[in-house]
């Protein structure tokens, strides 16, 4: 079984504190791109002819943009050149403000069965100082919609630490979602990225973000509530109702295969790690010369090893030491390590699997970091 993600590079406006790879000036290249996408959609079926794809993902950017007649030309070469499993999940990210009854429809027609709706917020004051395209209530309303319309596996983005939030305002955050009857949420906590409007915000005085602590304690109250709700928290950021855990991403933690399409997309194949080219010209270009688009690194023993702490550490599924170990033996300081963040009650060790406790997901990428093997 394997994945596909499809990179749709384009916005209507850049949100203040994205650092994905995306293009608000694309109207006069959009049918070019679109036709480029297909290309590399179709050329690299040779990859997969073993596989049996289990999930598409339209990811972004935002792909709502897209119309009726790209993305049936997308899925159809997809249908048209790989094997599909007959309960494939396609995931298609959408802005509040594409969603309406015509576009659901036609998704719905084309074979979209999963929706992540970019909310981001419910406070009108968010969405206004990260340059969001919708409103609060468009949000409410398009889920609403999204539901009427027979779309029932539906997941939705939060931020939080966001400025000038206060725990109860969060919670509230978090009510709305529970009442809206979401079955999986996505929730981040806000980072600033470097070169985005947010890092200059901050840097200027004009955004203050909340410190660890804050942020720490909105983790906690995340957790509790959607527990309590009867999510299930299958990895650090996501929270999914029995039946509704993403497929797609849980593929990617688990280290299975997938093919990453259009500019800035990554792809795994279990040996090596290849990404596209961030730049919309060049991507296009190479595609239509047949040229190099992409940067391609064979991974090393020692890489596998830390990729499968990074991704594993974040989930339930935990790191498996029989395959952790099967191609590194490593250092005595590592074993140290492990003891370290069990005397701290960070990790326990449970069916020779390492796992994360509650306290040490709010540490999960520094303690995966921390294990890392590096070589002399």
């Amino acid at each position: 079984m394997a994945g596909i993600y499809i990179h749709i590079p384009f916005c209507r406006k850049k949100c203040t504190y994205c650092d994905f790879h995306f293009s608000t000036t694309f109207e006069s290249y959009r049918k070019r791109m679109i036709s480029s996408i297909i290309e590399e959609v179709h050329s690299r079926a040779i990859e997969l002819t073993d596989e049996r794809i289990k999930t598409v993902y339209f990811g972004g950017g935002t792909p709502s943009i897209l119309n009726a007649l790209e993305l049936h030309q997308i899925l159809n070469t997809i249908r048209n050149n790989y094997k599909i499993d007959e309960n494939v999940e396609i995931t298609l990210e959408a802005n509040p403000d594409d969603i309406n009854s015509d576009i659901l429809n036609t998704w719905r027609q084309q074979g979209i069965n999963r929706l992540s709706i970019g909310v981001q917020s419910f406070r009108p004051n968010d969405l206004e100082w990260m340059n969001r395209s919708h409103t609060a209530e468009q949000s409410v309303n398009a889920v609403k919609l999204a539901q009427e319309q027979g779309f029932h596996n539906i997941t939705i983005d939060l931020i939080y630490g966001l400025p000038n939030m206060s725990i109860k305002e969060w919670e509230a955050q978090l009510d709305q979602a529970i009442i809206l009857n979401i079955p999986h949420i996505s929730a981040y906590c806000l980072t600033v990225e470097p070169n985005t409007e947010l890092a200059h915000l901050t840097k200027s005085g004009k955004i203050v973000t909340p410190g660890d602590h804050i942020q720490s304690e909105e983790f906690l109250m995340l957790r509790r509530k959607l527990l309590e709700a009867g999510f299930v928290q299958y990895e650090v950021s996501n929270f999914g109702k029995e039946g509704f855990q993403s497929q797609h991403n849980s593929a990617y933690w688990k280290n299975e295969k997938y093919l990453g399409i259009g500019p800035s997309a990554h792809s795994f194949d279990g040996v090596s790690r290849r990404w596209n080219v961030s730049n919309n010209q060049r991507y296009m270009s190479t595609i239509e010369t047949n040229g190099d688009y992409f940067y391609l690194e064979i991974l090393r023993p020692i890489d596998k090893f830390n990729e499968l702490l990074l991704t594993g550490l974040r989930t339930i599924y935990g790191v498996d030491k029989t395959t952790l170990l099967k191609e590194v033996t490593p250092p005595t300081s590592f074993e140290e390590q492990i003891n370290k963040y069990k005397l701290k009650g960070w990790l326990v060790e449970e069916h020779q699997k390492y796992l994360l406790t509650t306290d040490g997901l709010l540490f999960a990428d520094r303690i995966a970091s921390e294990l890392f093997l590096v070589e002399d």
